[in-house]
């Protein structure tokens, strides 16, 4: 009991919630997300549905180049931000090893909070763990858009598609759903990027942690649910 009033004792009260409201509000978030792209409302939801289209016209080419060209494309854009997440990580790790000098540096910005040494660094470690997430689902990412390129690589002929020797649709279901994952997991990694500057406005006050948690989570809700973008492709599939 002890010593867990000493964790309690370790941050403000302020501080527990406002953390503790910034993992609430993400997994929840991340949950309703998941739910809503089984349906039409969402902008994964919409862009599945283009990847079933797209793969299932492939089956109708008798030279998929271009569909490996788009496959390779898709995946740079994660392999990018992997490459970046790691920079990223760098910095932070440096930072960390510099505390004492680095805390006071951002105790000199205007309405930074002062805080301790070790309060500051433990913030510079939520930041990390935030972003060596990331990392692990951009990567995740490029190997699921691999294999969505396998699938295209090893799609029979279209002849055979043409005889019935092989579903189109069972084709499409299988690659389709492979390129829905990758975009899925890309989408993971990019809402960490979100939600981390969440984690920076930490170091002006919790209050301010809370206020920007709920303004980037307002943020990523009306990207992906109330876009315009969403909007146009979810016009295209009603024609």
């Amino acid at each position: 009991m002890k010593e867990m009033l000493k964790v309690l004792a370790f941050l403000p009260l302020i501080d527990w919630l406002a953390l503790l409201g910034f993992f609430t509000c993400w997994l929840a978030y991340v949950k309703f997300a998941s739910r809503r792209s089984h349906f039409d409302g969402s902008l994964l939801a919409a862009t599945n549905r283009e990847r079933w289209r797209w793969m299932y016209r492939a089956t109708f080419r008798e030279v998929r180049v271009v569909d490996g060209v788009v496959v390779q494309n898709l995946s740079t854009s994660p392999s990018f931000f992997a490459s970046t997440t790691i920079l990223i990580i760098g910095g932070l790790l440096a930072m960390l090893g510099a505390g004492e000098k680095a805390s006071a540096m951002v105790a000199d910005l205007p309405f930074a909070a002062r805080t301790s040494e070790l309060v500051f660094e433990l913030k510079l470690v939520l930041l990390t763990a935030i972003f060596v997430y990331a990392f692990f689902r951009f990567t995740w990412s490029m190997r699921q858009y691999t294999f969505g390129a396998l699938l295209v690589g090893a799609a029979p002929d279209y002849l055979i598609f043409e005889r019935g020797e092989a579903s189109r649709e069972d084709f499409a279901d299988r690659a389709g759903r492979v390129m829905g994952l990758a975009a899925e997991t890309f989408n993971d990694g990019l809402r960490s990027y979100y939600l981390s500057f969440a984690v920076v406005a930490w170091f002006f006050s919790p209050w301010a942690f809370l206020a920007a948690t709920g303004g980037v989570i307002f943020i990523l809700y009306q990207r992906e649910f109330r876009s315009e973008v969403l909007e146009v492709l979810r016009s295209d599939g009603k024609n």
